[in-house]
């Protein structure tokens, strides 16, 4: 391979782009703003849309610990003993009814 020949040439613009490749993906990977090709940066969509996504998973996440929380009680009901069972049940019902989620 020589130094003006046309495989020095494919090289360099082989390791140029490769250079820019891995570049790219280590600043997409820590969330900076990545280069176009003009050199400009383009930005993470941070819109509406996003915010409400975040918002529901937000409460979805919520939800999901509420009935996490209530298939353990179940699944204490279920495998404990009658008369442990009893007792526990007519403590629940003593107690004040709390907000339920919609």
């Amino acid at each position: 391979m020589g130094w003006g020949g046309q495989d020095f040439v494919i090289a360099i613009i082989a390791i140029s782009t490769g250079g820019w490749l891995i570049n790219n993906w280590i600043r997409a990977r820590h969330g900076y703003a990545l280069e176009d090709e003009w050199g400009g940066k383009t930005r993470k969509a941070e819109d509406q849309a996003t915010q409400q996504l975040k918002a529901e998973n937000a409460e979805l996440r919520e939800q999901l610990d509420h009935f996490a929380d209530r298939v353990k009680v179940l699944e204490r009901i279920a495998t404990d003993k009658g008369v442990a069972v009893a007792s526990q049940i007519e403590a629940l019902r003593n107690q004040p009814a709390s907000k339920e989620p919609n």
